[in-house]
């Protein structure tokens, strides 16, 4: 089984984050484990910040993980660090232990990972209740390993193109409800979206963490524009809501998508580009805590004192009403899908109108406060 590679971000400079960009190493197991740490600007130790474990594919690195589905501007702005864990060698390829196919493997990869967010906790401010873990392939699957034999350290996860094998599967221990986000083209030749041997289906997997979580079993679907027709794919988000601590179970179902992170820069054959998968996941992460739900959706933690945002309508054609509790000021930033600032201001305390004359109908993402949503404009 050979794994999407891409060979051409070993040639891209990373002098720009030299600064920034960190190149580690622990000892587990009496082996020597490497990392790639991504520590933002706004970084400065005095509180703490959320960690996003971010793990490449089968037979790939964590160099190139960090460029193809890359969070680092994400993290800029939102303020949290992003871990690249590297693989080991497993038949003199890279890869993380999870079972099924990976069987005859002695890396306990789920140790490594503890013993990680142990080592950064000693050296950074991290958040305990705002651990993530997201992959591609190999490293979605691992994502699903961390969700049932790790859930003690871990918030949330998104897998873009992984699945559960059966071992994993059948073994799932988590002890909290855990929010899921899989990502996924029903055109992945390499793993199928209905499944084989070694990977459960897509909507076996999807129905695990719906029953686990305890959602509702009726979902809700919207088709998200077709912003880019040349792709040769549409892209579903179905949310089951709902769950035990507001956990939701959600899943980008693309349409004619191949085994690729959608929105990435590396435009191969079959990469969906109507949506960004790393500020899709990041929206998702940053609304839960491991005790529940969090920002973004009006539940937030007892030190927020944003307790209640209302924005509406949505989709909206002009203006966007928001109310918000407790009365105070909040500043805000309207930027498009790529992170860019379009608009910044401040929006005064009780109810407040926003102005979107002069923006094009589309997608784009509203910061108020520690909050980020999704707001479609149209004409």
């Amino acid at each position: 089984m050979t794994f999407f590679r891409i060979f051409f971000f070993l040639c891209l400079p990373i002098l720009g984050f030299s600064q920034q960009t960190i190149t580690g190493t622990i000892t587990h197991d009496g082996m020597a484990r490497e990392y790639i740490l991504y520590v933002p600007a706004a970084y400065n130790g005095l509180e703490a910040v959320p960690l996003v474990l971010n793990y490449h594919g089968y037979g790939s690195n964590a160099t190139e993980q960090m460029w193809y589905g890359d969070f680092r501007a994400i993290a800029d702005t939102a303020n949290f660090l992003v871990v690249h864990p590297q693989g080991t060698l497993f038949n003199n390829t890279t890869h993380f232990n999870v079972g099924g196919w990976t069987v005859g493997s002695t890396t306990d990869d789920v140790g490594f990972t503890a013993a990680l967010i142990d080592s950064l906790s000693a050296q950074y401010t991290i958040d305990p209740e705002r651990i993530y873990a997201t992959g591609m392939s190999n490293g979605g699957f691992m994502s699903f390993v961390l969700a049932c034999q790790l859930s003690d350290r871990i918030a949330a996860i998104a897998s873009v193109t992984g699945s559960m094998t059966p071992e994993t599967y059948a073994t799932c221990d988590p002890t909290h409800p855990m929010p899921i986000l899989q990502m996924h083209g029903t055109s992945d030749g390499v793993v199928p979206y209905a499944g084989a041997q070694w990977t459960k289906p897509i909507n076996d997997v999807l129905n695990y963490w719906v029953t686990f979580n305890n959602c509702n079993t009726d979902p809700i679907t919207t088709l998200l524009p077709d912003i880019n027709p040349q792709d040769g794919s549409t892209v579903e988000l179905i949310i089951y809501e709902g769950g035990d601590n507001g956990a939701s179970t959600e899943h980008y179902k693309i349409t004619g998508g191949g085994h690729t992170w959608p929105g990435t820069i590396f435009n191969s054959a079959g990469t969906n580009q109507d949506i960004k998968a790393s500020l899709e996941i990041w929206r998702f992460f940053s609304r839960y805590t491991k005790s529940g739900l969090s920002i973004s959706t009006g539940v937030l933690p007892e030190t927020d004192p944003a307790t209640f945002i209302r924005i509406s309508p949505n989709p909206t054609s002009g203006k966007l009403s928001i109310a918000h509790l407790p009365d105070q000021s909040l500043p805000y930033q309207w930027m498009n899908l790529t992170g860019q600032i379009l608009r910044s201001g401040i929006v005064q305390p009780g109810e407040a109108t926003l102005d979107l004359q002069g923006f094009s109908s589309g997608v784009y993402l509203l910061r108020l406060g520690h909050q980020t949503f999704r707001v479609m404009v149209t004409e």
